[in-house]
């Protein structure tokens, strides 16, 4: 790798944004290009965030050398479309949440990268913010024991606009892909994958989940019980109880720049964990570490981790009847 990595960007709307703005304050790192299928998107995005390439279409970003790494920030089921294209271009890419809409596309996009030695990552911030490494550290020195139970929420008020990636299944929509996920990773991250799942679920007219609550049960005991919505507003917490106390993750639990210990004697210590930009810099920085380092894959968020996690949605999607048309 250069010393400088130059970035490109597919998909210039809300996420990208903040993206965009954390890439500027990393060291090395040069956001160089943005594709929109909107030439006029590419080019204001451009203007903003001092882009030196604006390009019309994503194969003449994915083809231009150069291009080191592409972030793909579109709705969810092109994820897997766009992938492909970058790494048969030889690029290596920091794709977002989720990965892909089934286990099949994970574990293509996956086979994919291996084939052409190249890096690949599934984009969930939540694995690198400091709340999230303090808690880990936490665990690990096992301040508060073996885990019981975990518990997290996640849900917003949605504008019941129909045509939204909230509410268009053509856009993977619905509460559990969006928003559900992270309670789910959380749970996969801290214990593992569960051994029975039960869930139910409400749907909206346009047939896609708007509340969702999973209970996962593993047989040495361990609990895990998460919740989305976009009927309401929630707390967007999370609660880690073990043997010797808890742990809560403060809103917003997913990257969360609080955390609340509490023992079982009653003593209580706070920390505060605050990340830098809009939290994104986190996993940007890891991405830039590992292809520094020529690695094909993070250790924090391996391609094992992203499949185990496709595979439990999968699991609660049949369960509940959620599909889409990539299921077909």
């Amino acid at each position: 790798m250069p010393e400088k990595i130059k970035w490109g960007i597919i998909g210039p709307g809300k996420i990208a944004e903040k993206f965009a703005q954390d890439l500027l304050l990393v060291d090395d790192a040069v956001l160089y290009g943005v594709a929109s299928r909107d030439a006029n998107r590419s080019a204001d995005f451009a203007k903003k965030y001092r882009v030196a390439r604006a390009f019309d279409s994503y194969k003449a970003m994915v083809t231009d050398p150069e291009v080191d790494i592409i972030y793909v920030a579109t709705p969810h089921v092109f994820h897997f479309e766009q992938t492909m294209l970058c790494l048969r271009s030889g690029k290596a890419v920091l794709c977002e949440k989720p990965f892909g809409m089934n286990a099949r596309e994970v574990k293509i996009m996956t086979g994919e990268a291996r084939a052409r030695n190249l890096f690949l990552m599934e984009a969930l911030w939540t694995r690198f913010i400091p709340g999230t490494e303090k808690l880990l550290e936490l665990i690990q020195k096992d301040t508060i024991g073996k885990i019981q139970y975990v518990k997290a929420d996640f849900g917003f008020l949605g504008d019941g606009n129909k045509e939204s990636r909230v509410y268009n299944p053509d856009l993977g929509a619905g509460s559990l892909l969006d928003i559900g996920i992270y309670p789910v990773y959380l749970s996969l991250l801290l214990l593992g994958i569960p051994d029975q799942i039960k869930a139910v679920v409400s749907f909206t007219d346009t047939g896609v989940d708007s509340f969702c609550a999973i209970l996962f049960d593993y047989l040495s005991g361990e609990k895990a019980f998460s919740e989305s919505s976009i009927l309401s507003n929630t707390p967007i917490e999370a609660f880690i109880y073990g043997d010797k106390g808890s742990i809560k993750m403060h809103s917003r639990f997913h990257h969360t720049e609080k955390l609340t210990l509490q023992l079982n004697n009653n003593t209580t210590e706070t920390f505060h964990c605050p990340y830098i930009g809009n939290g994104y810099y986190h996993e940007i920085k890891e991405v830039m570490d590992c292809l520094k380092q020529g690695k094909t894959e993070s250790e924090k968020m391996p391609h094992s981790m992203s499949l185990d996690l496709i595979l439990t949605l999968d699991k609660i999607r049949e369960m509940i009847g959620l599909k889409y048309k990539a299921d077909d």
